[in-house]
């Protein structure tokens, strides 16, 4: 199990290629671009990823139901470390995903009522969860879900959590001692607008990480 002191961080939502530049040389862990349309922070069309971003960062696509040949094809074009899968994606799909050499993070949306038992038929499919909050369409919401939740989890498989994280309430980790929390996933509580990060604030949660 994890300690505050090995948190990693996941910066998502990343589009803007100066914007991508400037947050690459605070090293987050991972980078998230999403490619799902309907999302406001949606890559666009003719998106790149920089290649002269450091390596050591984990770049993460974010997926909603995408097909399985187009999700490998836009893996492959940008070179990708993880799938992020946002969808009703299946157990199935996840296996494929990961029999195709892909690594992946399946995503559980929660709130009072999530049932944590769903999440067992992914332990095998899947290299981590992330844990958001749910909202009535797919995508962050920009607001957290009652943390006390996650005591109800098994821990097996190690997890990112996200949903309205910004450096208030990145400080608030002491709740998770012993559980299996892998990375913080940051994305609108770091943004000076749609889409762009504030390098203070990210960095200010790196060092909430580092304490």
């Amino acid at each position: 199990m994890n300690t505050q002191n090995s948190i990693r961080l996941k910066v998502c939502g990343m589009r803007e290629v100066d914007n991508i530049r400037e947050i690459s040389l605070l090293n987050p862990d991972y980078m998230g671009f999403i490619f799902y349309k309907n999302s406001p922070r949606f890559v666009g069309d003719n998106f790149g990823i920089p290649d002269d971003i450091s390596p050591r960062i984990k770049k993460v696509g974010v997926f909603v139901n995408e097909p399985f040949r187009s999700l490998l094809q836009i893996v492959k074009k940008h070179s990708l470390d993880f799938v992020q899968l946002h969808g009703d994606e299946t157990a199935v799909f996840c296996k494929r995903v990961k029999e195709a050499g892909v690594a992946v993070i399946k995503v559980f949306r929660v709130n009072r009522e999530f049932d944590f038992s769903i999440t067992q038929e992914f332990v095998q499919v899947a290299d981590f969860f992330l844990f958001d909050t749910r909202a009535s369409v797919y995508g962050g919401s920009g607001k957290s879900f009652d943390w006390k939740m996650l005591n109800k989890y098994n821990q097996k498989v190690p997890f990112f959590l996200s949903g309205g994280i910004n450096s208030e309430n990145s400080t608030d980790l002491d709740s998770f001692a012993g559980m299996n929390l892998h990375a913080l996933d940051v994305n609108s509580g770091v943004e000076i607008s749609v889409g762009i990060k504030a390098k203070s604030k990210v960095l200010s949660i790196l060092k909430n990480l580092q304490v």
